[in-house]
């Protein structure tokens, strides 16, 4: 049986675990990698390098130009693993066998941007990956192959980001092998759920921390946007903390203060009020004293 020509359009750690398996595969031919336009993923570049596949780069894949220039690889299948332009309908029905995409939330929930921030700060106890047909729609595309993977306490953004770096690599990795066999059967999302629904963009201001929440709503702010991310904030005295550790008192009172006041200690870490009860402020970047009576705006 012919290889499966592929066009992979890719960037980041995503892509990169992607690329190793798929290259190896005897049954599959990378034709040429595309990555982001902005991109400098060196990675990938010596991969390309390593492979003799070209790397290309344009500012817009679906103008016909581009489509032009590629039409000499006569690829099956687009791919698209962390790749941030929109592609238009003549691109993603330029192939054959179309489009598809690898997205680490559990489609029709959780379609758009920085999901694995997300599904910690609404309290999951799993997250998805879903590789999917690509539509004109935001990760609206039948569901070719999925996988849920359960989050504990312990874990944060930096946890959920290595494990999706290599579930989303499995994932598209065996969907290919469907599609090769042709033993696909692509789900509808409406089927799952009449509309899911869609989370935005993370922006510049979204780190600061509100004690007027709950102790367990702040403890999932915090590990969701820890390192990789840019780490929870507040202020003590107009001076900015960051915040990138915090845990859960068990069994912790729940009594009526002002939030946001400091109540005691625990060797390095600071007890804090909230809403309902109080948490244990762990890891921390402060340039002062914090002391008990203080409280953070």
């Amino acid at each position: 049986m012919k290889r499966l020509k592929i066009g992979y359009f890719a960037d980041g750690p995503w892509a990169h675990s992607t690329f190793n398996k798929i290259i190896h595969d005897d049954r599959f031919a990378i034709m040429f990698i595309c990555v982001r336009f902005d991109s400098g993923d060196m990675v990938l570049k010596q991969y390309a390098k390593e492979s003799n596949i070209n790397l290309l780069r344009h500012p817009k894949v679906s103008s016909n130009d581009f489509l032009q220039s590629i039409d000499k690889y006569k690829c099956d299948i687009f791919v698209s693993m962390s790749f941030n332009q929109i592609f238009r309908k003549n691109f993603i029905e330029y192939p054959p066998l179309k489009t598809i995409n690898c997205h680490a939330g559990m489609l029709p929930f959780y379609r758009g941007r920085n999901i694995l921030n997300w599904v910690l700060i609404n309290d999951e106890s799993e997250f998805g990956i879903t590789v999917h047909y690509v539509d004109e729609g935001i990760d609206t595309g039948d569901i070719i192959l999925q996988r849920k993977i359960p989050i504990s306490d312990s874990d944060d953004y930096s946890t959920l980001l290595a494990i999706a770096y290599e579930e989303c690599a499995n994932v598209l990795y065996e969907s290919l092998i469907l599609i090769y066999c042709q033993k696909t059967s692509p789900i509808v999302q409406s089927t799952i759920h009449p509309t899911g629904f869609y989370c935005n963009r993370r922006q510049a201001g979204d780190e600061i921390i509100d004690w007027n929440q709950g102790s367990r709503e702040i403890f999932n702010f915090i590990r969701a946007i820890c390192h990789p991310g840019p780490n929870a904030r507040t202020f003590l005295k107009g001076t900015e903390m960051q915040i990138s550790k915090a845990t859960i008192i068990n069994d912790a009172p729940t009594y009526k203060l002002i939030p946001g006041a400091i109540i005691g200690k625990r060797g390095n870490s600071i007890l804090v009020k909230t809403q309902d009860t109080f948490i244990e402020l762990v890891h921390y970047d402060y340039n002062g004293t914090v002391r008990i009576g203080d409280r953070f705006e």
